[in-house]
């Protein structure tokens, strides 16, 4: 692998505090930019599904409408890498799960990877969370009556990462993608799609940067209870 200046994954809060109730907006979506182009997340509340991609944000929200961000919008989770493909290839008439064996006999199952899949796809099924409200309830909960929708013959991104089982909490273990169509009129969590024809974009990273809310009282006084969300984190991705 060859390590490049910004090879690395920055990640600002933690999925397992995502998970546990812990939706405050503690970062602005913006400052993510700084450390690169592509990625995912939520905002405050969970609310929708962020997607990061050629340096441009964009935000799935739970009528299915997207839109573009400012960048002033606050965030309790999203991760980012300043993208640069270490290796490519063409993919045909294959399921979700085939395409993702493919991915895993080409990278290290002990590093992250960002992962990008551009092309047609037969079918996409996405969800997209809707905005919660203190109290927080615990996303799980919110997963399980989340809108879903259904696209066919459709041209797009998906967007995402791979993380290792070393790292589940902090982020999902194995595959975390979202979408965004080429027009800008659909995308969200992906649950689910058949590829029609795409380009497969892999990039190894050599760093995880993990970045706290430091700041944020609810976050430093709640023990996140790794024992109680890692099902919960299966569940819900």
């Amino acid at each position: 692998m060859i390590v490049k200046e910004k090879n690395y994954i920055y990640q600002h809060g933690t999925l397992g505090g995502l998970m546990q109730d812990l939706m405050d907006g503690t970062e602005k979506i913006g400052t993510l930019g700084n450390y690169g182009d592509f990625g995912l997340g939520t905002l405050e509340g969970s609310n929708g599904e962020v997607i990061f991609l050629d340096g441009v944000i964009y935000h799935a929200e739970e009528t299915g409408k997207i839109k573009q961000l400012t960048g002033e919008e606050l965030t309790p989770y999203a991760a980012v890498t300043d993208f640069k493909a270490d290796q490519e290839f063409v993919l045909s008439e294959m399921s979700d799960e085939e395409v993702k064996g493919m991915i895993l006999e080409n990278i290290s199952h002990n590093l992250f990877a960002a992962v990008k899949i551009s092309g047609v796809f037969e079918r996409m099924h996405v969800r997209v969370a809707p905005k919660q409200v203190k109290p927080y309830p615990r996303f799980v909960e919110i997963a399980r009556n989340q809108p879903e929708f259904h696209a066919e013959q459709i041209s797009g991104t998906i967007v995402g990462f791979f993380t290792p089982k070393l790292f589940h909490g902090a982020a999902a273990a194995g595959f975390h993608l979202h979408f965004i169509s080429d027009d800008h009129q659909f995308g969200g969590h992906v649950l689910d799609f058949e590829l029609a024809t795409g380009q497969v974009e892999l990039m190894e990273l050599a760093e995880f940067r993990q970045h706290f809310p430091v700041e944020n009282a609810d976050y430093l006084a709640n023990e996140i209870r790794l024992d109680e969300i890692a099902k919960d984190i299966e569940e819900a991705e």
